[in-house]
Parts: C-alpha cells; structure tokens; sequence
C-alpha cells in the first residue's frame, strides 16, 4: 500500500526518540497487506482495513507502542502482544534491531486482521447489486404512510370493482 501523504506530514512534524522505530514499524504494516490503509485518527498514525487495525501512542519515549484495537479478537496466537483484557493488546518494540525480528510475527498479524475481517463481511450477492431505492414523499415533502400487506389485501377486496362485460349483460337480462 502506498504511503499516505496525511501520514508522511505527521511524521515530518513527529519529534520522538524513537521516530526511527515507528518508521520500521510502519513500512512493515504496509508492506504486510496491500489491504492496509493509513490514516490520522486520534491524532496519531492509524492502520485500517475494515476498521481500525492499529493505532501508534505517538508519546512513547522508551518503546514504538502500536495498540491493536481489536486485538484480543484476531485469530492466532500474537505471543508479542501484550495485555489481557476483552478488546486491545500493545506491541512495544524498542529498538530498530527489535522491529527488524518482530517483522514475521507482525505480517502474520496483519495478514490474520485482514483475512478475519474479510470472514466476517457478508458474503457478496450474486448477480448486479440491486440499484438503492429513490425515497418517496408526498407532496408535502413527508413520506408517504405505509399500510402493512394485510391491510392492503383486505382493502382491496373490500373495494368494489368494475364490473365485466359478462357481469353487466347479465344485470341487463
């Protein structure tokens, strides 16, 4: 995936010891999957692809912090994430020698984000996509009451229709 430019400038304002750390780590993320997208939420670098991904602590002096959102939730085993609640896992990676050995883990678990969100979409719809709806109103410009399709048979038959040839010649006789 290509760099974002929004991205590029929030790191050519980012003073940080660790700049180079989050540097690495992020061309991993997006050399992982071409799926990843980048983007700043939070004021801070984010990795989306179906939702939030992960995003950096851009304050972290001592490690590269990137908190995986849904972290608990994607499949696999991640040994480097760190945390035990519902939701969120860390990765902390302290130097760029340290970055450069978590690559293997840090593609599977981007790679493992990827493939479960795509699992979890709805499975597409065969033939062309049905064309949205235009909204109907009335000339009011509110929308028009509905009656359910039980009211609408009843009243149907509760109408009088227009009586056929057959019908009116044998009224006449």
């Amino acid at each position: 995936m290509a760099k974002s430019k929004e991205v590029d400038a929030w790191f050519a304002r980012y003073e940080n010891p660790m700049k180079e750390v989050v540097l690495r780590i992020r061309d991993i993320v997006l050399a992982a999957d071409p799926r990843i997208s980048e983007c700043i939420k939070w004021q801070a670098p984010t990795f989306t692809f179906e939702g939030n991904l992960a995003s950096f602590f851009p304050k972290s002096k001592q490690h590269a912090s990137l908190m995986f959102h849904q972290g608990a939730k994607i499949p696999g085993k991640h040994p480097r994430l760190e945390g035990g609640g519902d939701t969120s896992r860390v990765l902390k990676i302290a130097s760029r020698a340290e970055a450069d050995a978590a690559e293997h883990d840090l593609v599977r678990l981007v790679r493992a984000w990827c493939d479960w969100r795509v699992s979890e979409a709805a499975p597409p719809r065969k033939g062309k996509p049905a064309a949205p709806r235009p909204e109907r109103k009335t000339a009011s410009g509110e929308r028009p009451k509905v009656k359910p399709k039980a009211m609408a048979k009843q009243s149907k038959s509760a109408t009088p229709t227009k009586p056929t040839q057959k019908a009116r010649k044998a009224k006449r006789a």
